[in-house]
């Protein structure tokens, strides 16, 4: 698991590339990038499946904000990112990732 951020100097976005490593993925057919960036919403695409069963996405967030967010695989089990800026609790009595786009 990681992301990479590349903050832009044209415009107030961070360029985020999120992966889940085939390791994390349990052998996922599919896994979902959720979070504050796309209201949670389960019908948003899959992230995109490599050759090596890693899965990627790439976002652009705004600037100067905390973003909460999880994976779901196979539309049934959330992972959180070990690289995430910090966790924090969640209304479900688990955790959420955040990634912070301030510089």
């Amino acid at each position: 698991m990681s992301f990479k951020k590349q903050f832009l100097k044209s415009k107030p976005v961070c360029k985020v590339s999120f992966r889940l490593d085939a390791s994390d993925a349990s052998g996922a057919k599919s896994v979902q990038l959720l979070g504050d960036f796309n209201n949670w919403d389960k019908s948003v695409e899959p992230m995109t499946a490599l050759k090596s069963n890693d899965f990627t996405a790439t976002l652009e967030l705004e600037t100067g904000k905390e973003y909460q967010f999880r994976y779901l695989i196979d539309g049934t089990a959330w992972k959180n990112d070990t690289q995430a800026d910090y966790l924090v609790a969640n209304t479900f009595g688990e955790e959420n990732s955040v990634i912070s786009t301030a510089q």
